[in-house]
């Protein structure tokens, strides 16, 4: 859960700060997205690791710890911004280019645009995962959390850049470029550490003698019991 978490916070962190833009495309369209891409991806897998292990009940309150923690980061940050200046630093850096790189954290854009998404994009995709592993008796795990990604991750790249673009963190000219781009390279990550999925799985569901089946779990997102 504290790796989830960081890596949630550190995302929306990193996406606010800069756009990366590899110089490259794909059917005419540029693989540009925002830095929280790099990193964010990882979110997924904790997620897939949580459902697949201890089921959908707890991956949920993770969730909800990692939504709260991204609230509360971004209250701290538009204190900081609406606290005045030292002088020195107000010479080199200053308002605006606090502005500039943490404003959608601190503004809010960021962070709306994040909760919405995840809200979205981590409940399909653990709801999809544990309907899975009913359906296929637990086998074939790598078809379960790229399955599940592909779903969860089209919500939740669609969701937040249109809603980020919407708020001005993003400008539209590059939305399209930003959905694809970021769909393709978080479902790229999946597939490439699903090796590392199977390992971290079989080991924690030794170590902790669970294999969690989503039999008559309620899957309301709200269900706090």
């Amino acid at each position: 859960m504290a790796s989830f978490v960081a890596v949630l916070l550190l995302s929306n962190i990193a996406s606010s700060a800069k756009i990366i833009d590899w110089n490259t495309d794909i059917f005419g369209l540029r693989l540009a997205f925002d830095a929280g891409t790099l990193l964010f991806p990882l979110s997924y897998i904790f997620g897939d690791i949580l459902t697949e292990v201890y089921g959908y009940a707890r991956a949920r309150k993770v969730i909800w710890t990692g939504f709260l923690w991204s609230a509360i980061m971004a209250g701290v940050f538009f204190v900081i911004q609406k606290m005045p200046g030292e002088s020195e630093w107000l010479g080199y850096a200053g308002n605006e280019a606090y502005a500039s790189i943490l404003g959608g954290v601190s503004t809010g854009g960021i962070i709306v645009a994040s909760l919405c998404a995840y809200f979205v994009g981590e409940f399909s995709n653990s709801y999809v995962l544990a309907k899975m592993k009913i359906a296929s008796a637990g086998k074939k795990l790598w078809a379960r959390t790229i399955g599940s990604t592909l779903i969860g991750q089209a919500l939740d790249t669609t969701v937040f850049i249109l809603i980020a673009c919407a708020l001005g963190v993003f400008p539209w000219a590059i939305a399209v470029s930003l959905i694809v781009a970021n769909y393709i390279f978080k479902v790229g990550i999946e597939v490439i550490l699903t090796p590392a999925t199977y390992k971290v799985v079989g080991f924690l569901k030794k170590a902790e003698s669970e294999d969690y089946y989503d039999k008559g779990t309620d899957f309301n997102p709200f269900y706090c019991k």
